[in-house]
């Protein structure tokens, strides 16, 4: 396959920015997206030029570094797909591909395709955590976990953070990401003695780097591993119930 890429180039975050063109040529069909990368980047190196910055690394869909916008979408519009897991067979011979990063107030270029995804860290920091004992090992039935339970926290454990759904949203929310990384937690037992504390601090959080929510279901759609927009309904809801439980133990006290 022969492809013309319309890349992002950016020096730096203080820097401006412009598109550049670039050839890919002979590439393999069954080649992984970031593998094509690869190809040009190392003919770029050859040439004596810069080649392009962009984040990786498990390249299995995993580990969610992957995030490039691909024709205005986020991994490139295939639906359960990180961009690590988009092959060249999705494209055309002769296809223009305009490549770039993530556009959202709260990911700030750091160079090319790769962004300063940090908020989702702090967001994380807020209250993406259990308190428990340390020591040896529990016993595996001393906290029973309904079977219905378990399934939904480990559908909402899936989240990845790549930040597809902050950069499909008109709004650049985060309410997808932190409703999957809350509900993990508090729906399980070992996560009730924090659930109010962290609902609030994590939503909080969230609302200082972030838009709001306005549900137009971008990031449903935009997610690599599919995470449903209903744990923003239950995100929403535990935030409210957090707000009434945290001021009125704090009226009490």
């Amino acid at each position: 396959m022969d492809l013309t890429l319309r890349v992002w180039r950016q020096a730096g975050p203080d820097r401006p920015g412009a598109f550049e063109e670039y050839r890919a040529r002979d590439i393999s069909s069954d080649a992984s997206f970031l593998e094509m990368l690869d190809v040009v980047n190392e003919r770029l190196t050859l040439e004596g030029r810069e080649p392009i910055t962009f984040d990786h690394d498990c390249r299995e869909g995993i580990c969610g570094t992957c995030g490039i916008m691909i024709n205005g979408k986020p991994h490139g519009g295939q639906p359960g797909t990180a961009t690590c897991q988009l092959h060249m067979r999705k494209f055309s011979d002769g296809d223009l591909i305009v490549v770039e990063p993530w556009r959202a107030a709260g990911f700030p270029v750091v160079k090319d395709l790769m962004v300063n995804r940090s908020a989702l860290d702090r967001i994380i920091q807020a209250g993406g955590y259990i308190g428990v004992d340390t020591g040896s090992a529990p016993e595996a039935n001393l906290i029973p976990v309904p079977k219905a339970v378990a399934e939904r926290a480990m559908d909402a454990a899936a989240c990845i953070g790549c930040g597809a759904c902050v950069a499909a949203c008109p709004n650049n929310a985060a309410q997808l990401f932190t409703a999957a990384k809350v509900a993990h937690l508090n729906l399980l037992p070992q996560g009730q003695p924090e659930r109010w504390d962290r609902v609030e601090a994590m939503v909080e959080t969230m609302e200082h780097y972030f838009g709001s929510c306005t549900n137009y279901g971008e990031c449903e759609a935009a997610c690599p591993k599919s995470i449903s927009i209903d744990f923003i309904a239950l995100l929403n809801q535990d935030y409210v119930r957090a707000m009434r439980k945290n001021r009125a133990m704090v009226s009490r006290g």
